[in-house]
């Protein structure tokens, strides 16, 4: 008699293991269903900068337990555009996107609001007649950019012999893009006040190394030695003109002023080298951030419409020797 009982038993006993750990595993398949799902658009890879804002955001969200879908539209609206209405009928908890330009993106935004979808636009902005269509910018202030960059110049300007006037090429980033116009504005707002200085031209490299480059070679062809100071949008753009200085022989840092916005790392060790004048911070530690405004729309809270990063301007009369490494 106690066999069959003590088998019966058993059986119960397995029986209730299984069931709690089916239980179990129900409740961390919940769980994980439960946790909330960010679909972000990158724009591209066209630089170390956006290459190291892409892993800061893949590093917070996992850091985060936030699920994360993530589509790179390598330099195309219309891949963008489609990236985000593919998050919309998946019907993720938030979407995030970097714009390519400022233009084109109403119809889109308005389709996620009616999903009930918020939007974080995330480092450049976007051009729009109703801003409700998005929930927060997060980034940089370009204009600020182009300001430090011009103030540099303005002081690197009372260093120099008072009849001195120096002509300047700006390299532009990509037409149409808020960091291109902003960054734009706020330097020759700047050097507007200083009739030594001169806004020799102004060209697109796209934000790209071999634009960059291609777009120097021209500059140097049509002005030569007319050429003294070059204002480059992003640090990519600035390796690919200090290429196109060597071969024309020209000594990047002294015979022209070399200023570039970014702060990478390599843009940091050029300067400390003496071959850039002046690097002005545009961090693309955008991560973290990004995930706490995500868990606060999802939870409905209140958000700061813009959140800008602190940045500062590197420059040839600063001490780096202390600067810590820049992570990009």
């Amino acid at each position: 008699m106690r066999k069959p009982l003590f088998r019966a038993f058993l059986t119960v006993l397995l029986l209730l293991t299984l069931a709690l750990t089916g239980c179990s595993r129900q409740a961390e398949e919940e769980k994980k269903d439960d946790a909330l799902l960010l679909g972000f658009s990158q724009l591209g890879s066209e630089s170390g900068w956006r290459i190291g804002n892409t892993k800061s955001v893949q590093e917070a969200a996992e850091a985060a337990g936030i699920r994360l879908m993530l589509e790179n539209a390598n330099q195309s609206q219309e891949k963008q555009l489609t990236a985000l209405r593919s998050f919309i009928a998946y019907r993720v908890d938030v979407i995030a996107f970097s714009p390519i330009v400022q233009e084109g993106w109403d119809n889109v935004l308005r389709e996620a609001r009616e999903a009930g979808i918020p939007v974080i636009i995330e480092d450049r902005t976007v051009d729009t007649k109703d801003e409700s269509l998005y929930a927060v910018h997060v980034g940089s202030d370009f204009y600020s950019e182009g300001v430090m960059a011009g103030e540099y110049l303005l002081k690197k300007l009372s260093t120099l012999p008072p009849e001195t006037v120096l002509n300047v090429v700006e390299l532009t980033g990509t037409q149409g893009s808020s960091p291109m116009l902003l960054r734009s504005a706020g330097f020759r707002d700047t050097v507007a006040k200083e009739p030594r200085v001169h806004i020799l031209d102004s060209i697109s490299g796209d934000f790209m190394i071999s634009k960059g480059k291609e777009c120097v070679r021209l500059m140097l062809e049509k002005y030569g030695t007319e050429f003294d100071v070059l204002f480059s949008h992003n640090d990519a753009m600035m390796y690919g003109a200090l290429d196109a200085f060597g071969e024309y022989g020209v000594i990047p840092g002294r015979d022209v002023i070399i200023i570039s916005v970014d702060g990478e790392q390599q843009a940091i060790d050029l300067l400390k080298e003496g071959k850039v004048n002046c690097v002005v911070e545009c961090t693309p530690m955008l991560g973290e951030a990004i995930m706490q405004i995500a868990r606060d729309l999802k939870d409905g809270k209140p958000v700061e419409r813009e959140v800008y990063s602190s940045e500062r301007a590197f420059t040839e009369f600063d001490d780096l020797s202390q600067l810590a490494p820049r992570g990009y």
